[in-house]
């Protein structure tokens, strides 16, 4: 854990002490989506310092957040992976990515999206209903899929056969907010799609961004 604490008996502030320094929860949000390589988890944070990272799962582990373990052959890799009590982080990063997503706005030159950061916005922004369906979402060289199963989803990578393909171009967002509809998008080129104008208003029914802040 890190050395440095606010000297508050309060389960935020030592929350804050665990996962509170740079990097840490971006380090968190990909372990949620499964264990990790060390060269899986700098490639997906590029601009993470080498240090940064190592110090970080070493709090991680000291901490009970985080495990070494080595795959099974041929793989024979040490992986890192959450343990249950670094997994019960899920619900707050989920809360946090749907917050955060209100003041996303448009991607800054310097932003990437990778796999994982798909994944995890899909899982955070979901909105639980009475209807099924399934999705393959593409932005660039990047697939993830969805099935939407009333209230349950599944998230992951790679393509899946029978889903709706939903073609990004763009940052979604104006899908997602409202701000505009599946013919809208379509319209503009913002997205393209194996289905129609009211397959797109589905999936945004089912990933809803709430309103930008004021």
């Amino acid at each position: 854990m890190t050395t440095k604490t606010y000297g508050q008996y309060c389960g935020v502030a030592r929350a804050l002490e665990l996962v509170g320094e740079r990097w840490a929860l971006l380090i968190i949000r990909d372990l949620l989506v499964g264990p990790k390589r060390y060269t899986d988890l700098r490639a997906g944070l590029p601009k993470i310092p080498t240090n940064v990272l190592a110090t970080r799962l070493k709090e991680f582990e000291q901490a009970g957040l985080v495990e070494r373990r080595v795959q099974a052959r041929p793989s024979g890799a040490i992986v890192y992976e959450l343990t249950p009590y670094g997994a019960d982080l899920e619900p707050v990063v989920l809360a946090l990515g749907a917050w955060g997503a209100r003041s996303l706005g448009e991607l800054r030159p310097d932003e990437i999206v990778t796999p994982d950061i798909l994944v995890m916005a899909l899982r955070s922004t979901f909105q639980p209903g009475k209807q099924k369906a399934k999705y393959e979402l593409r932005f660039g060289e990047i697939v993830v899929h969805a099935i939407v199963d009333r209230d349950d989803l599944t998230v992951e990578i790679g393509p899946l056969d029978g889903a709706t393909v939903v073609e990004a171009f763009g940052p979604i967002g104006p899908l997602l907010t409202g701000a505009i509809d599946g013919a809208e998008a379509l319209k503009t080129g913002l997205l393209k799609t194996s289905g129609t104008a009211a397959d797109l208003d589905r999936f945004a029914h089912f990933f809803r961004i709430g309103p930008a802040p004021a």
